[in-house]
């Protein structure tokens, strides 16, 4: 089951924590949420197995600022 580990506000962010989270060898996915019209200045769920959820949370705390 995939969990959502963080809510980015726009795609640019969720993609660059997308990149930190892969290149970390965890897996990722980004699913926009709110409404389609605002494409990519809408919030984004990143979301990991729940397998990963602990280890993804510590690198996006070390990550996000």
């Amino acid at each position: 089951m995939w969990t959502v580990v963080y809510i980015a506000p726009n795609r640019s962010v969720a993609d660059s924590l997308h990149n930190v989270l892969s290149n970390e060898g965890l897996l990722v996915m980004l699913r926009a949420i709110g409404l389609p019209h605002v494409g990519d200045s809408g919030a984004v769920e990143i979301l990991v197995p729940e397998s990963e959820v602990d280890e993804a949370l510590e690198i996006l705390n070390t990550n996000v600022r």
